[in-house]
């Protein structure tokens, strides 16, 4: 449970890592889906699906059934696609409809969630129609991606990306679109593989290839309130060295951007694609990561094939050494570790924000 956690220590240079168990007891699971999956803001659809009025599409949140539609009006709405009749489903897949009818029983509602009609209801008493519309949640709409939130009472997600949207606007991410998407299943916890992606320590050892085009030296980690940005100049062209993915005609003329977005979510920007990664926890040793790259229009085949060939070797490779150390968590012989102070403190601020809503009382 959260309360076996010992406390966090907040100094970078004094502070221990998460404890082993936390990787491996599902009553910790539990409790990351209760108080940090269902209560953040979470990618679930495409801004292109829900794009012109009347449309609608449907996802999921750590398996509660949500819908996002855009009203008449234009407007943007969410709502838990849970019929209050008797949970049957208001939707599904995506479209262009004028209202949303269960599946079960043939309840209808408008898309700004009101309930608009009750077939055969009969001599019902005490029941008033418009106090049971759609249980709604909170949607947004940023770049390319739509996102929801459960927890009604959470700060809006603007406020969550912080400095986001201004640092990646010359990359006109809302202008790009879904080109490809790559499902991968992990024998890891959750935070096992964010935990890897936080840092870019393992870069000369786990990926030969990518530290051959980044400037390691110059490499970075800033921090954030809900998110931290990974800075990674792409080092210029030499002559020797064999071939290059990027290859910039001056030093610094290209920048990747890695943004992580607490708890789960991350953008990899390079100077010619978008990828979107999706960390999902299907068990306490199970989880699912879900890319999507994004492209401007005009990307031929064989560009789209190179970019998505280039980022799914770096993923087999991390998809190694997680299961390796998600192992390593499990065998008895480890309860925690040490963060390097120069490398490592994107891990840390992940680690405690996992903490804090784990231990936190609402």
């Amino acid at each position: 449970m959260p309360s076996r956690l010992p406390p966090f220590e907040a100094d970078l240079a004094r502070a221990s890592t998460l404890p082993a168990f936390a990787y491996t007891d599902a009553a910790i699971l539990a409790a990351e889906r209760d108080r940090i999956f269902r209560r953040t803001w979470q990618p679930i659809a495409h801004a292109a699906d829900v794009a012109a009025p009347g449309s609608y599409v449907t996802g999921a949140v750590d398996g509660a059934p949500v819908v996002v539609t855009r009203d008449a009006g234009g407007v943007l709405r969410g709502f838990h696609n849970v019929c209050r009749h008797r949970a049957g489903p208001v939707a599904s897949g995506k479209g262009a409809r004028r209202s949303l009818t269960c599946k079960y029983h043939g309840w209808t509602y408008a898309l700004d969630g009101k309930l608009v009609t009750t077939p055969e209801l009969g001599e019902v008493k005490d029941f008033d129609r418009s106090c049971h519309g759609l249980r709604p949640v909170q949607a947004a709409v940023w770049g390319p991606i739509v996102f929801v939130n459960l927890d009604r009472d959470a700060e809006p997600l603007e406020s969550v990306l912080g400095k986001i949207p201004d640092e990646t606007r010359a990359f006109r991410l809302d202008a790009m679109k879904l080109v490809a998407r790559k499902d991968y299943t992990l024998a890891c916890n959750w935070k096992t593989y964010v935990d890897n992606f936080l840092e870019g320590y393992h870069l000369p050892t786990v990926h030969p290839g990518l530290f051959k085009e980044l400037d390691y030296d110059a490499y970075r980690v800033e921090t954030h309130r809900l998110y931290s940005a990974q800075i990674a100049p792409i080092r210029r062209a030499r002559s020797e060295g064999g071939a290059r993915h990027y290859a910039p005609t001056a030093e610094g003329e290209l920048e990747a951007l890695y943004y992580w977005v607490f708890p789960n979510w991350m953008l990899n920007v390079y100077p010619d694609n978008m990828s979107l990664n999706i960390v999902l926890p299907l068990g306490v040793d199970r989880t699912l990561t879900v890319f999507e790259w994004f492209r401007h229009d005009g990307a031929t085949p064989e560009e789209i094939e190179r970019t998505v060939r280039f980022s799914d070797g770096i993923q087999l490779e991390d998809i190694e050494i997680c299961e390796a150390v998600q192992r390593g968590l499990a065998s008895g012989s480890y309860e925690a570790g040490r963060f390097s102070a120069l490398r490592e403190n994107g891990v840390h601020h992940f680690q405690a924000l996992v903490h804090e809503h784990l231990v936190r009382s609402r």
